[in-house]
């Protein structure tokens, strides 16, 4: 197929439109089931760290039900903690993660946890991912978070060109349009999942192939 010059309005349009089906990812479905404040919206994420998205919502809505708030976290013990989340990946050790950060808001900052990049980089257990999904969803703040989808799928585009999730990030940070450094996660993690996946990527039916310059695809659905 012939390759035509890259439009980044015309391939996001196409991609919303072809990800409709799917279901939303995991910290943008939680936002809509009201959990959007930025101590969810961060326990979320750390929730969802090496854990499938159709394991880390049920997780976090199951908590959530039991304990939202810095304060109620805080009141855990790590071993009941670890019990509720023990389908996550590392339960334990996120479980003592959460505690920490839940009991650290809650003493210092009256259990309202503030929309500030630096603190939220501080907790242990948090990088620039989770900082800036919590900072985009809850905050409304102009950021980018760049997960393994979003990080395969530009760079398999073409049109960024960096070999880790933090230089895809800066990359992205210098060319993509501001309108979308939100949208850009929200609509490449399922977009990623089920149409640009890691192996055998289903080209054959994806809505930007003409634009895409298909970089590492050895082979293809």
């Amino acid at each position: 197929m012939e390759k035509v010059p890259f439009d980044i309005d015309v391939v996001m349009e196409r991609v919303a439109e072809a990800v409709r089906p799917f279901p939303k990812a995991a910290m943008f479905e939680l936002a809509e089931k009201g959990h959007n404040s930025p101590f969810e919206q961060l326990v979320g994420c750390i929730l969802s760290i090496r854990t499938y998205d159709e394991v880390s919502l049920p997780v976090s809505l199951n908590l959530f039900a039991r304990a939202r708030t810095p304060q109620e976290i805080a009141a855990m013990d790590v071993a009941e903690l670890t019990k509720l989340i023990q389908r996550s990946s590392f339960a334990d050790r996120k479980a003592e993660q959460i505690i920490a950060i839940a009991r650290q808001v809650a003493t210092e900052y009256d259990g309202e946890l503030p929309c500030d990049r630096e603190l939220l980089l501080s907790f242990s257990g948090v990088g620039p991912k989770c900082a800036n999904l919590a900072l985009g969803i809850a905050c409304d703040q102009k950021v980018i978070s760049v997960d393994i989808h979003v990080h395969r799928v530009t760079n398999r585009w073409g049109y960024v060109a960096a070999k880790t999730p933090e230089k895809t990030m800066e990359a992205l940070q210098a060319k993509l349009p501001e309108k979308y450094w939100i949208e850009i996660n929200r609509l490449l993690v399922p977009f990623g999942k089920h149409i640009c996946t890691a192996s055998r990527p289903r080209c054959s039916t994806c809505p930007v192939l003409a634009m895409c310059q298909q970089v590492g695809v050895e082979e293809h659905r």
